[in-house]
């Protein structure tokens, strides 16, 4: 795996485990408000921290830590992603996943396997505009097989979509609910312009909590739980 960083203690992205997040460089996507953008492009003069070296701190750190989170980039275009998270299972870490759905076939061999236990699968738009967004060709029919794949598996789940002034509105989060209907637990993550791997995306100023809560309130019919993710 090549990994490029690591939050040693992460209280958020698994919660309500005390886990630690690593982060792994290279995604297959350009979302212009990636809020990543050194795992994106350039991430190969990044510094890679070998795996040995989060082992070894990941077993010192088992008295405190209840879970490790893999995010990117786009962990699975690593093909021994696999490997690292059986890893993690020996050592009795709960494993979350975070991933853009665009590799349907790892997503579920670590499913079938039981080597990962929630999976948060980032939606960028409804699937008609995703090449706007993403800025590349997507597969659409993976995108679906992943939605589909993750869905039907008894783990927990979780799907998630950055809500971008002018790139996403309430008729997208309307078609999106209709999509997705039936699906337990959608999350509304709030865009955040510190960093933006397109930098006119710093100039946006997000939704408000206002707009954000009538966005959930469009969902809300849609599936078992809806929440507004504001950090």
């Amino acid at each position: 795996m090549d990994i490029k960083g690591i939050t040693k203690t992460d209280l958020l992205n698994y919660a309500p485990y005390t886990a630690a997040t690593v982060f792994v460089g290279g995604c297959n996507f350009l979302c212009p408000f990636c809020q990543n953008p050194e795992l994106v492009l350039g991430y190969d003069k990044l510094k890679s921290i070998p795996e040995d070296e989060i082992f070894n701190f990941l077993s010192k750190r088992k008295k405190w830590l209840e879970g490790v989170c893999i995010t990117g980039g786009e962990p699975t275009l690593n093909s021994d992603l696999p490997e690292f998270t059986t890893k993690l299972k020996k050592m009795d870490y709960l494993v979350k996943l975070d991933t853009n759905g665009s590799n349907p076939r790892q997503i579920k061999g670590l499913i079938d396997n039981k080597l990962v236990d929630y999976i948060a699968m980032d939606i960028k738009a409804p699937i008609g505009k995703y090449d706007r967004i993403t800025q590349v060709e997507t597969n659409k029919e993976d995108i679906q097989r992943s939605i589909d794949i993750i869905r039907n598996s008894s783990i927990m789940y979780e799907f998630r979509i950055t809500v971008v002034p002018k790139l996403i509105g309430a008729e997208d989060i309307t078609e999106i609910g209709m999509w997705l209907k039936g699906a337990n637990r959608f999350v509304l993550q709030q865009f955040r312009n510190k960093q933006t791997l397109n930098p006119s995306f710093t100039k946006l100023k997000p939704f408000s909590k206002e707009e954000l809560s009538g966005f959930r309130n469009i969902l809300e019919p849609y599936f078992t739980e809806v929440e507004l993710n504001l950090n």
